[in-house]
């Protein structure tokens, strides 16, 4: 796959992207990170194909954004992309998540270690706003699409509803009504 600038993806390249991603990224918000990397500057997928990858990956068992990295990777180059994407998500972020956890573990006596996490989790509550706006955004300006983005809101974040039940249900309600295109 090319871009507007004729770029194609190579797994080492991908690697990189998502190493580059994960290692400075913290407290989450990675999704909108994907969206403006593959989709806004390298134009190596549309947002409709982003937002269906990222539906998969958050509906899928294990964590989000691996889950999109190596759907990402593998709609770039298959399943050396799918690898790339695994690897280069996981594997570098790791190594930097033991040395940082082991540093923090001997500065959180500062209380100057607190206020930096405490800034760490509010940008990440920023990123993950905006990405959810984003999202909501994109979804069809029809009642059903909106009734059940609202309707899964509710018991998610209202009634507090066991997530798996609530994503198979809506989920497959949804997938009935874009199967039936109703």
């Amino acid at each position: 796959m090319r871009n507007s600038q004729g770029q194609s993806p190579t797994a080492l390249g991908l690697f990189l992207i998502f190493a580059r991603i994960g290692l400075t990224s913290f407290g989450g918000g990675l999704s909108g990170w994907f969206l403006r990397e593959f989709v806004q500057m390298r134009k190596w997928m549309t947002e409709e194909e982003f937002f269906n990858g990222l539906a998969i990956s958050q509906a899928l068992p294990g964590i989000n954004i691996k889950n999109l990295a190596i759907w990402i990777g593998y709609r770039m180059l298959g399943r050396k992309g799918a690898v790339a994407g695994f690897l280069g998500i996981i594997v570098p972020p790791g190594i930097v998540i033991v040395l940082l956890g082991t540093l923090f573990a001997s500065l959180m006596r500062f209380d100057v270690t607190h206020l930096l996490l405490e800034g760490a989790a509010a940008a990440a509550v920023g990123l993950s706003l905006s990405m959810g706006l984003t999202a909501a955004w994109r979804v069809p300006r029809e009642v059903m699409p909106i009734a059940l983005m609202i309707a899964t809101f509710v018991a998610i974040g209202i009634l507090h509803w066991p997530l798996i039940w609530t994503v198979l249900g809506a989920g497959s309600v949804s997938v009935a009504l874009s199967y039936f295109n109703v």
